[in-house]
Parts: structure tokens; sequence; C-alpha cells
């Protein structure tokens, strides 16, 4: 792009807010937006103008979407006072959440009727991968729209991805998703299995790590599983929504999917048993309950694999 758009973004949870900043510290002017403004206003300490409702930023060329669940997309955007309900609307309108294919359907018709582009652009990772400049991201859609948001999209994440029209993109997120969670249960499974015959996590995970199996995420995890840090980064409850979603895909494609429900019904389980809020790493704690193993932190310092970029 020669000139800057103006930008909106509405969403400053954990990852909006941190994906916010990165086009704030790029040089962009962003008009924020987040139904707990109290979020939102540190950005205005990169810059940001911050304001009480998203029907304040209609007139930018360009806005962002990151909400928590498919309501918040519906309301922010068609809603009354949402942001495509003004008289006037931005040009694109590029949403980052992972909501179901109706509520994105009821959205793209919304935004159709007043000329605006919706741009699906889901995100693999977290705040702190956001910060350390590893994000991925896949986005479908008009290829024209996507194309004049390429070099934003660039200042988010690390990878983007043009995947093709439409909502293939939600597709590709939500099974993406289901693969995160089937890998969460299956290192931890492996791990509480090495553990009950002698050998301390940090040491098991250190092998792993470095041998074929392991990967960004593997290591990424790896302090969370060896000392039992559950600050969230993604909430059993967040998972869960994402399988919900993805499973009821695999049932309109007549795609079996016998792990992935397996892993749906660990993961309704942990929250049953209290797992709500803590990071999804939760899950090793639950499988080592099943195995009569009591963890205790290892208290032991190891790296994350990311360097902030």
């Amino acid at each position: 792009m020669s000139t800057h758009p103006t930008i909106g973004w509405i969403g400053t949870g954990r990852m909006g807010y941190a994906m916010a900043a990165r086009l704030l510290q790029a040089g962009h002017a962003v008009t924020v937006y987040n139904r707990t403004k109290a979020k939102a206003e540190p950005l205005a300490e990169y810059g940001a103008v911050i304001v009480d409702s998203p029907a304040e930023l209609a007139d930018r060329d360009i806005v962002f979407t990151m909400v928590s669940a498919s309501a918040d997309f519906v309301q922010v955007t068609t809603g009354e006072g949402g942001v495509l309900q003004q008289g006037r609307a931005p040009r694109i309108l590029v949403d980052c959440s992972t909501v179901s294919a109706d509520a994105s359907a009821e959205v793209r018709a919304g935004a159709v009727k007043v000329g605006t582009s919706l741009l699906v652009a889901p995100v693999s990772g977290n705040a702190k991968v956001v910060k350390a400049g590893k994000l991925s991201l896949v986005a479908s859609g008009p290829r024209e729209s996507f194309d004049e948001v390429r070099e934003l999209l660039e200042i988010v994440a690390r990878a983007v991805t043009y995947a093709g029209e439409g909502e293939v993109a939600r597709l590709v997120k939500l099974a993406h998703n289901i693969f995160l969670g089937v890998v969460t249960q299956s290192l931890a499974e492996i791990t509480v299995l090495a553990e009950k015959g002698g050998v301390p996590r940090a040491a098991f995970l250190e092998f792993l790590n470095d041998s074929v199996m392991g990967s960004v995420f593997t290591r990424y995890k790896t302090p969370a599983f060896v000392n039992l840090d559950l600050t969230p980064t993604f909430t059993p409850v967040l998972l869960r929504k994402d399988f919900d979603l993805g499973l009821a895909a695999a049932r309109e494609l007549e795609v079996p999917m016998p792990v992935a429900s397996l892993t749906h019904q660990i993961v309704q389980q942990a929250i049953g048993r209290g797992h709500r809020d803590t990071d999804f790493a939760a899950l090793l704690l639950e499988t080592a309950a099943a195995a009569g193993l009591e963890l205790q932190s290892e208290d032991v310092p190891v790296s994350d694999g990311l360097g902030a970029q």
C-alpha cells in the first residue's frame, strides 16, 4: 500500500491487544474499541485513539475484529450500534476471531449490503507468540482485499497464508485447533507415562523437543508442563468451543473424527472438574490424576523456544 489506510480495531483481549500493539508500534494510526474500555486504554501509550462504541469506527478504511464468541462478532458488526450499521462502513472488515460459519455468513451478508468486503483471517498462536513476532495467520475472502491488507497482516503475523475464497480459512483454523487439543492430550499422556516410570518431566521433554517429534509447540509448552505454570494463554473453555465448531463441521462434511471426539470429551471433563480459566495445559494434571500421580513443579529453568522480534 502506497499510503497508510485508516485502521479501526475491535477487541483487545489478550490476543487482540498484542496484535493491535504491533500495528501501532509499526507506525500505523489505530482507533480502538473494546467492550471493557479499561482493557484498551493502555494502548494509548502507543498512540491508539480509544473510542466508546464500534459505531465510531465506521469511517475507517479497514477494521479488524478479534472477539471471543460468535454472538460478539455479530453484535459489533451487524448488531445495533455495530460498525456496519452506521450509514457508512469500512471498505474492508478483517475478522481474526474463531466463530461459527453461521455467524460469519450472517456478517458477510450484512457486509455485502453496505459495500464492505469481509476477509476472514484467523490466527495460530497466543499473546506471547504475537509479541515474539512468530504468529501465523490464514486468510480467505476476495483476493483483491487480501492483497490490499497483506502488508498489515504481515506486521501482525510472521507467516501469512491465503487459502481461497469465502469461509475456508475458518475451517483451516478449526482443523488446526482440533489438532492442538489432540497433540496436547497426547503430550500429556506420554509425559505422565515417562514420569510415572521415573523420568523427570524436564529430561523427557528436553529429549522430545530435540528429536524429530519435537516442534515449536512442544517446546513452547514445556515450561508449563515442567513447572506447572497454568497462567492462561488459551483456556479449556475456548478449546472446547473450537472442538464444538470443528466437530460440527466434520459432521456436515461426513468426516469421522474418533480421536478428536474422544479428546473433546477429555477437555469437557477437565472443565467439569474446575479447569475453566486456567491454561489448557491443565490436561496434564487431569491425565496425571487419572494415573494416580500427583504432580509437583520441578522448579527448573526451561526455555519456551521463543525470542522476541
